[in-house]
């Protein structure tokens, strides 16, 4: 069957007092005639001022009250995407021409073919992968159209751009010793980020159609660990009257460990500087004006000539809490989600490490291991990680292929499959009940149509179940029909969810877990995996300290 062809056209959208805006409606097109509409959209919608010149590495500046898009006369034209935030390649080349270091943009899809519900649609806010090192929000409007079209999910979805790699994480003293002279927190840009294009999220969606009070905030990897985050600091640091987020989906992510320090950052800040050739004997002054004067390319090209090459969130008590893990395992996360109502659906594919093997690949030996690791997780973690594996001898364990191989699984096992576990565990210690607040899955099964981006022999890796979720996107020819008719219950449970409604999820108990299995059958399986991630989260989990008072 030939792939559905799309038409555009362009239309002008009254937004109340944020003006008017250009959008570009999608319908079919068939023989070159123009059918109903299906969708709406409208990319690159700015949701605060540029982070650049003295802004590099600082917090967002929301835009100003009163900040209009466009007039009737003159409307802001938003019929293009997003800039993304200037990046090193993923897993191929990064697209340099949307590169821009002004990237806090955001897109945003509603339904053109649906009738709109009472209260408004509710709003999927969605963040983009990529490691916090690269990816954007730019999922073309003609790659959502079957999903907000054909599907159960009437929802607008929200899809913000934010800062990535060193732009978005960089942490060093200087850099906080600058923000704290004007009463800001420092590192974390990327989640702050994030926090602004939420509550602009909340603030204006009711101009497009948007429930303000209905909002899902949920992202696939990096996106996933990003909502979990977005999440945390909403419990810890938000008062209910002042909180957004309904629910939460993550998406092939966990909690991970509590991030580094400060104190740990500060080795990359000045392994970052000496790269760079930026003397440490400068005064901080000079240090962050010879930062900020690097071009965006330079700083792009050096992280991959950098030990500690992955730039991630630091602990600052500020948007990350110095107790958030030590207050999850006690249940106090799991007890605050339950008192605001909250809900979450989280889970895996069956082969996740492949792909995250294939991301910065270390050498084929024990310490190359460990120093690739030690990019990602603060150094005395690592070495429990390696000692864990590979024990006093450190020497590979039974069942993997050689070193690569068991980065990867250490990898995935670390971003997604046994810490997923132990975070689990401690939710329900919170008293949140599982199959209802809390809803597990599993992927046996890949699409046809992922076979052009992921190689087959990687099986049902990390990422492969995007064309589950968003039902086919752009990838090759989309799903199948048969593919369309055993998915339906998924995309029914997971329009519910986002809806707000309670979805036929068929588990009971902490370790059911409903599967789609390889032959393309729903059943629920019972994790044989749960001790084994219990262990790694106990043994990296092993001492706690007292919780600190919610910042309210």
């Amino acid at each position: 069957m030939p792939k559905q062809q799309f038409h555009q056209e362009s239309f002008i959208h009254a937004a109340g007092e944020i003006g008017y805006l250009e959008g570009l409606t999608i319908s079919h097109q068939t023989n070159g005639a123009r059918n109903k509409p299906l969708l709406q959209y409208f990319g690159g919608i700015p949701y605060a001022l540029p982070p650049v010149g003295p802004h590099r590495f600082r917090k967002p500046r929301p835009l100003p009250d009163h900040y209009r898009y466009g007039t009737r006369v003159s409307p802001g034209r938003f019929t293009h995407y997003s800039a993304t935030c200037p990046q090193p390649d993923g897993l191929g080349p990064s697209d340099r021409s949307k590169w821009d270091e002004d990237c806090l943009q955001l897109n945003i899809y509603l339904p053109a073919n649906r009738q709109r519900p009472a209260k408004g649609w509710p709003v999927f806010f969605y963040i983009h992968g990529g490691f916090l090192q690269w990816g954007g929000p730019n999922m073309t409007p003609e790659a959502m159209t079957p999903l907000l079209s054909e599907t159960a999910l009437n929802a607008i979805v929200v899809m913000p751009g934010y800062r990535l790699n060193l732009f978005g994480f960089l942490s060093g003293k200087e850099l906080h010793a600058e923000a704290q002279a004007d009463g800001e927190a420092s590192g974390n840009m990327g989640f702050w980020d994030q926090r602004c294009a939420l509550e602009w999220t909340a603030k204006n969606i009711g101009f497009f159609g948007g429930d303000a009070d209905n909002i899902t905030v949920g992202g696939y990897s990096a996106g996933s660990h990003s909502a979990f985050h977005q999440l945390a600091h909403e419990l810890y640091f938000v008062s209910d009257e002042k909180a957004v987020i309904k629910r939460t989906i993550m998406w092939s992510n966990s909690p991970g460990v509590q991030p580094r320090t400060p104190a740990d950052h500060q080795a990359q800040f000045e392994e970052l500087l000496t790269a760079l050739r930026i003397p440490l004997s400068l005064t901080a002054e000079e240090k962050l004006a010879k930062l900020r004067s690097v071009s965006a390319q330079e700083l792009v090209d050096v992280q991959n000539k950098l030990k500690i090459s992955e730039f991630r969130a630091t602990t600052d008590n500020a948007f990350v809490s110095a107790d958030l893990l030590a207050n999850i395992n006690r249940g106090d996360f799991g007890k605050r989600m339950k008192k605001r109502g909250m809900k979450l659906m989280n889970g895996e594919c069956r082969d996740e490490h492949n792909l995250y093997e294939a991301w910065r690949t270390p050498a084929a030996t024990f310490d190359a291991v460990r120093t690739r690791l030690i990019g990602d997780y603060p150094e005395a973690v690592v070495d429990k990680l390696m000692l864990h594996y590979c024990g006093e001898g450190k020497s590979l364990p039974p069942g993997v292929k050689g070193w690569q191989d068991l980065f990867g699984r250490i990898y995935a096992d670390m971003q997604v499959h046994h810490l997923e576990r132990g975070f689990h565990r401690a939710l329900q210690l919170g008293g949140l009940e599982f199959g209802k607040d809390v809803l597990r899955y599993r992927f046996n099964w890949r699409a046809e149509c992922v076979d052009g981006i992921f190689p087959r022999e990687w099986g049902v890796t990390h990422a492969t179940d995007m064309a589950i979720w968003f039902w086919g996107l752009d990838y090759g020819e989309g799903l199948l029909e048969a593919e369309k008719q055993f998915l339906a219950p998924w995309n029914k449970v997971f329009a519910a969810f986002v809806h707000g409604d309670d979805g036929e999820w068929q588990t009971k108990g902490v370790k059911e877990v409903m599967r789609l299995t390889a032959d393309g059958e729903t059943d629920v399986w019972v994790d044989n995996r749960w001790e084994e991630g219990l262990r790694l989260w106990d043994f990296l989990h092993a001492s706690g300290s007292a919780p600190i008072k919610a910042k309210l």
